[in-house]
């Protein structure tokens, strides 16, 4: 009988628990070091629960706005559409029960694949030991750091959890905030801005670009911004917060051109520090970059051979879907299986605004700067047979492909569910499949994905293949 393989991951989120199913299920001894609970920020206090809001924040948004489809709500003024309200309490009870449920559900898979939890911080005191807590060593032959990362918050202004929050703060709220400033303009921004709209606060979102999701597709930027003017969210373009303070009951945010907006809260969402400090990496050998992100290749491994890394601490693509290949691949390569390297072009990304955006493949910033040569089209949503008979008008299909192949290369989904529609075009190009073969593809009449199909067949009538 060989030696058995010895794995110690520290992190239980997805990039750690996904590589230690990978792990056990190869008959490796894997041994999970978590802090907070299974499945990580991202189960416990991040993805989880702003998706769950999310979803109610949806919900409401679209009764609010089903006039147009013949409903009206007894209990608003008049007698008119209106009368919704949250009730926050219970949102966040929710929210705090799935989170929980999730993580016991991560709990009950690692211990059917006889994974061993051990609760407490881990650190590297060496190359080939994980301490737990400064008492309990625990020896490895592989090591996996999936430590995540931390919201980055402004010097000066560090969040109180009352008034100055960041997003891991949201869900101990007693009451809906009645205005809400949200600095930062970003993913979780434009995310939790949209969220709170819908739910009825008065929001500011602070954005020191030009416009909102400044790294995205501009024509999808342009249409969610127009649905958050729509809805009474207040936009600042080429705003950079300087500082934030407490008065009470209410919140200040000084811009740095001496601007102040008033509110009663301050959501703070300037992006990502990686948990990287203290844990020892330096000390085993393991190279940081200038963030402070642990470097690694295209199969997670550090500048040291039989340690890994997985997940928001590398500063890879901060998805869960990404962190959870990056874990799997890891193990993979550490015990002796075939891999792929790992692909970020293949990664299909979603933003959970109302209507969601979903990405994949090539971007529409490659095509226009000429780092990548491809046809183009793009289907407004308002034109779709089943996004009229649902009332939806905001958002569009934009599809890529190569000009000579027809092949697949990305595209661009606007619509609501994006993230479940966007399957079908990563598909497409994880198996560089051309237009001509999704064109010819059955989609449901009516339905949004039949969109995607005709967007193929527009691109294999124009292409010149």
């Amino acid at each position: 009988m060989g030696c058995v393989t010895r794995i110690v991951i520290i992190g239980g989120g997805p990039g750690g628990y996904e590589a230690a199913l990978v792990a056990a299920q190869l008959g490796a001894d894997v041994t999970i070091v978590e802090r907070d609970g299974l499945g990580g920020a991202c189960v416990l206090t991040d993805c989880v629960p702003s998706k769950t809001l999310i979803a109610t924040s949806t919900r409401m948004a679209v009764m609010n706005e089903s006039a147009s489809l013949g409903l009206k709500f007894d209990g608003g003024p008049d007698g008119i559409v209106g009368g919704l309200q949250v009730d926050l309490g219970l949102v966040n009870k929710r929210v705090k029960e799935l989170a929980r449920a999730q993580s016991f559900d991560v709990a009950e898979r690692l211990a059917y694949e006889d994974v061993r939890i051990v609760r407490g911080e881990g650190r590297l005191t060496d190359p080939h030991t994980v301490t737990v807590d400064g008492t309990t060593d625990l020896p490895a032959d592989v090591v996996l750091i999936a430590t995540g990362a931390t919201p980055r918050v402004l010097p000066g202004s560090e969040p109180d959890g009352e008034r100055i929050l960041s997003w891991r703060h949201l869900y101990d709220l007693p009451e809906l905030p009645e205005e809400l400033i949200v600095v930062g303009s970003g993913v979780t921004g434009a995310e939790l801005a949209g969220a709170y709209t819908s739910l009825g606060s008065k929001v500011t979102l602070v954005s020191s670009r030009d416009r909102i999701l400044p790294t995205e597709d501009a024509d999808a930027a342009s249409v969610l911004q127009e649905v958050f003017l729509r809805r009474g969210m207040r936009v600042l373009p080429r705003s950079r917060a300087a500082a934030v303070q407490r008065h009470g009951d209410s919140v200040v945010v000084t811009l740095e051109d001496g601007r102040k907006i008033e509110g009663s809260h301050c959501l703070l969402t300037v992006g990502m520090e990686p948990n990287t400090r203290g844990i020892g990496l330096e000390k085993a050998g393991v190279k940081l970059n200038r963030r402070g992100f642990v470097e690694v290749d295209k199969v997670s491994r550090t500048s040291v051979g039989h340690i890994y890394a997985a997940g928001d601490c590398t500063g890879v693509m901060m998805l869960a879907s990404v962190a959870a290949m990056q874990g799997r691949i890891a193990m993979w390569h550490a015990l002796g299986e075939a891999v792929q390297p790992l692909k970020l072009g293949w990664v299909a990304a979603n933003i959970f605004t109302d209507p969601e955006v979903a990405t994949v493949g090539v971007t529409q910033k490659m095509i226009d700067s000429g780092e990548v040569n491809a046809r183009s089209v793009m289907l407004p949503l308002f034109s779709n047979p089943r996004a009229k008979m649902q009332g939806f008008e905001d958002g569009f299909v934009k599809l890529f492909c190569r000009p000579s192949t027809g092949i697949v290369l990305g595209g661009v989904i606007v619509a609501p569910r994006a993230s479940e529609l966007i399957l079908a075009l990563s598909v497409a190009v994880q198996q560089h499949l051309t237009v001509d073969q999704v064109a010819h593809t059955f989609a449901v009449y009516p339905s949004l994905s039949g969109s995607i199909t005709e967007a193929a067949r527009r691109l294999m009538h124009d292409s010149a293949y």
